[in-house]
């Protein structure tokens, strides 16, 4: 069921976004910021918790998901460092997540490269 529960989440995340650049003149730079600061409401609004809990990744990939992680980030880090944390603890919390976002952008970057490179020669 939570593969489910998932996919529905995911999707109602994903149908709100289209249906914001469909629906409206907002740029898709400020749907992207609107996803992760109302990510951020939601879990320090405690709401954004349970949703994780019930749809697992539907509700950690998108963006939403990614603004919960830098709040949590910032509260734990907060928790632990006191008000270092603020400044740490979304670098932290994201930290691997914007690692494997650059390691595999770069390596579709190089075989993007590499097939078109095989093509003209």
């Amino acid at each position: 069921m939570i593969y489910l529960y998932s996919f529905l989440v995911g999707g109602v995340l994903c149908l709100i976004g289209q249906a914001l650049i469909d629906l409206t003149s907002l740029t898709p730079a400020r749907i992207l910021t609107a996803y992760v600061v109302s990510g951020v409401f939601l879990w320090t609004a405690q709401i954004y918790q349970p949703l994780i809990d019930f749809a697992g990744a539907g509700a950690t990939v998108p963006l939403t998901g990614f603004g919960a992680a830098l709040a949590k980030g910032v509260k734990r880090a907060v928790s632990e460092q006191g008000i270092l944390g603020i400044f740490t603890g979304g670098f932290t919390a994201s930290a691997a997540g914007v690692s494997a976002a650059l390691l595999f952008g770069s390596l579709a970057a190089l075989i993007r490269f590499r097939v078109r490179e095989n093509r003209t020669a």
